[in-house]
């Protein structure tokens, strides 16, 4: 996929990353066709929790919760609150930046920890982007595929989104860096509520996209498989040959 539609489609899977979800009604027009994606081999199960995850929980509770958030909480605050949680996540890229053997990342990481929080009060300004110490976001996942670990099988979580074998190891592994691991359970609950809560936010302006998609669940799994190689390869995915194909095997059929 061309980056011109990498940039369209990232902001629209961020709440799906977060929560594998939106506000229509799928449609099954591959489940019933004869393509078969290796890369997705138990997909009538995904489907199904597709359907919970599109369906249920954010019709009536993710979508109905941003909202009000977003009707109650300022701007601004919000901001703020997000610069917080990103904040709070730093560390994970620096980790994960040492183990992929980028140092430049792991020192830029670690100044834009310790600049925001003192000099932004916790977090809550990105002092360190305005000095120009852009953020680099790295996982456990993105540190097995360099690592040359495959993917395997995709799946869709209940709650959780689109993910795969690899990715979902990845997100426990980032759950056991500073200062996550020192959060108890009621301050992680709230992280990942306030984390879930912004990225909804983020797809307010492009859930129309989603909508009008002929299959949002395959809609949403290229563009998860097409994101992730971009982190990977730092913006500069190699020419994916092998997705194109799964793709134009879909169109075909």
């Amino acid at each position: 996929m061309k980056l011109s539609m990498m940039r369209l489609i990232v902001p629209l899977l961020a709440v799906a990353l977060a929560s594998g979800c939106a506000s229509t009604t799928s449609t099954e027009p591959q489940a019933n066709s004869a393509y078969s994606d290796p890369r997705d081999p138990i997909e009538p199960f995904n489907r199904g929790v597709w359907d919970l995850n599109y369906d249920v929980l954010d019709a009536y509770i993710l979508r109905p919760a941003t909202v009000g958030y977003m009707t109650v909480v300022p701007k601004p605050a919000r901001q703020g609150i997000a610069n917080v949680v990103n904040n709070l996540d730093e560390p994970v890229n620096v980790v994960n930046a040492l183990l992929q053997f980028k140092p430049r990342s792991a020192v830029i990481g670690t100044g834009r920890f310790v600049i925001n929080s003192t000099l932004g009060l916790f977090g809550l300004f990105d002092v360190a982007t305005a000095l120009d110490l852009k953020e680099h976001d790295e996982d456990f996942g993105q540190s097995l595929a360099v690592w040359g670990v495959p993917h395997g099988p995709y799946v869709m979580l209940p709650a959780m989104g689109p993910g795969t074998a690899r990715d979902v190891t990845g997100r426990l592994v980032d759950n056991l860096y500073f200062p996550a691991n020192w959060l108890n359970t009621p301050l992680a609950l709230t992280k990942a509520g306030l984390n879930i809560l912004g990225a909804r936010e983020q797809l307010m302006s492009s859930e129309q996209l989603l909508k009008e998609s002929v299959d949002p669940y395959s809609f949403v799994k290229e563009a998860y498989f097409q994101r992730r190689a971009y982190e990977v390869h730092d913006g500069n995915p190699p020419a994916a040959e092998e997705d194109e194909a799964y793709l134009d095997d879909y169109l075909d059929n």
